[in-house]
């Protein structure tokens, strides 16, 4: 008696939860008390969607800027510590200390090892 009871009572819950989600997606939206704006979103994968700046973190060294992502590209310029660098996105290149990500400059054709620029948001992929 106690477990077709428990097991009743198991089933009604789980009927309840399951239709609960449906109930709620089928509520118009005109039941909300006041008026929501639409949110502008920016596609995540577009390389203009977000500025993003970085510093550079170097110790004192120079930050090389290379035509490529990864060591065994040309060196095409530097930046000194503590600059502040336009981001455009990030790709996977060659690894610097066990890290694999690399930074394509905006204004430039070029890119820098992500493990020595400090960034303020995730950039989107390349």
């Amino acid at each position: 008696m106690i477990r077709r009871t428990l097991r009743s009572a198991l089933l009604t819950t789980v009927a309840v939860l399951a239709f609960l989600p449906g109930a709620a997606a089928a509520t118009p939206a005109s039941a909300a008390p006041y008026p929501v704006p639409a949110q502008h979103r920016v596609h995540p994968s577009h390389p203009h969607a977000v500025p993003t700046a970085g510093r550079v973190v170097t110790h004192g060294a120079r930050l090389n800027v290379r035509s490529g992502p990864g060591t065994g590209y040309r060196v095409i310029g530097h930046r000194h510590v503590h600059r502040v660098l336009a981001l455009r996105c990030r790709t996977f290149g060659s690894g610097v200390y066990g890290n694999h990500l690399w930074y394509r400059l905006r204004h430039h054709r070029g890119y820098v090892s992500a493990r020595y620029v400090h960034v303020d948001r995730a950039l989107p992929w390349c």
